[in-house]
C-alpha cells in the first residue's frame, strides 16, 4: 500500500506539473493577445476564441483574469511571436511556434532540443512551405450549404468545408480567421465552436517506425517542456 500511495503521489505531482505548464502557456498567450489587440473579447475575436478554448481546457479563472489585468497595465513584458522549423526524427517536418521576450534564448533552447535527438534546426522556409497556415472553425451541424452561403456572402476565402459525424468544419487561410468567425456568428448566432484555432496543417504525412518513434516522443517532450513554446506542428504519424 505504501508503494502504491507513493506511485499515486508521484503521478499526481506529474499531473500537477503538466497542468501548471499548460496554465502558464495560456496565461502568456492571453496576455500577448490582449496586449496587442485589446482586452475586450467582443472587439478582439482572436482573444475571444482563446478564452473559450482556455475555459474548455479548464484553465482557472484567476489565471485568465491575471493575464487580462496584466495586459491592461502600462508597460509590462513585450512578447513576440517566433517560429522555428526543421526536420525531426525520421525526417519528419516540424514547426515550433513560440512566444518569447528573448528570441536569442528561445532559439538556443529550441535548437538544443533538435540536437538532443540528433536532428538539426532548419532555416526559415525550410519546411513551412509544406504546411498550410489555416484557420479552422468546427461546430455542430449537418448541412454545409447554408454555411458556405454565409461565408460567400461575407466574401470569405474558404479553402474547404467538411461535413462529418454531425460536425461542420470550415478551413480558410489564417488571414481570413476573424472574417470567417464573424460571418458564422452573424449568420447562426452564438455558436459553440468545438474547434476555433489557427494551425499549420501538413500537406504530406511522414510515417515513423522503429527507433524513430521513441525519439520523436522524446523530442516533443523536450519542446513542450520549454516555457516559450506554445505549439508544435508536425507531419509525423507513429
Amino acid at each position: 500500500m505504501g508503494r502504491a500511495f507513493q506511485n499515486r503521489k508521484e503521478s499526481m505531482a506529474k499531473t500537477a506539473a503538466v497542468k501548471t505548464k499548460i496554465y502558464s502557456k495560456y496565461g502568456r498567450e492571453i496576455y500577448a493577445c490582449a496586449k496587442s489587440g485589446g482586452t475586450d473579447p467582443s472587439g478582439n475575436l482572436t482573444l475571444r476564441g482563446l478564452l473559450e478554448k482556455a475555459k474548455k481546457d479548464q484553465v482557472p479563472s484567476h489565471v485568465i483574469e491575471k493575464a487580462l489585468e496584466k495586459a491592461q497595465g502600462a508597460g509590462g513584458e513585450d512578447f513576440a511571436v517566433a517560429r522555428y522549423e526543421g526536420f525531426g526524427p525520421g525526417n519528419c517536418m516540424v514547426i515550433v511556434s513560440c512566444l518569447t521576450d528573448n528570441p536569442n534564448r528561445t532559439f538556443g533552447d529550441v535548437r538544443q532540443c533538435f540536437t538532443k535527438v540528433k536532428c538539426k534546426i532548419g532555416t526559415p522556409g525550410s519546411v513551412s512551405h509544406m504546411f498550410d497556415h489555416s484557420a479552422i472553425l468546427a461546430f455542430a451541424g449537418d448541412d454545409e450549404e447554408p454555411v458556405l452561403e454565409a461565408l460567400m456572402e461575407a466574401d470569405v476565402d474558404v479553402t474547404d468545408i467538411e461535413n462529418e459525424n454531425g460536425q461542420i468544419t470550415v478551413f480558410a487561410p489564417h488571414t481570413e480567421y476573424a472574417k470567417a468567425k464573424a460571418a458564422l456568428t452573424a449568420a447562426f448566432g452564438d455558436i459553440d465552436f468545438a474547434v476555433d484555432e489557427i494551425q499549420f496543417l501538413p500537406q504530406t504525412i511522414t510515417e515513423l517506425s522503429g527507433d524513430d518513434v521513441p525519439q520523436f516522443e522524446k523530442f516533443l517532450d523536450l519542446l513542450n517542456d520549454l516555457d516559450d513554446v506554445q505549439n508544435v506542428y508536425h507531419n509525423a504519424q507513429c
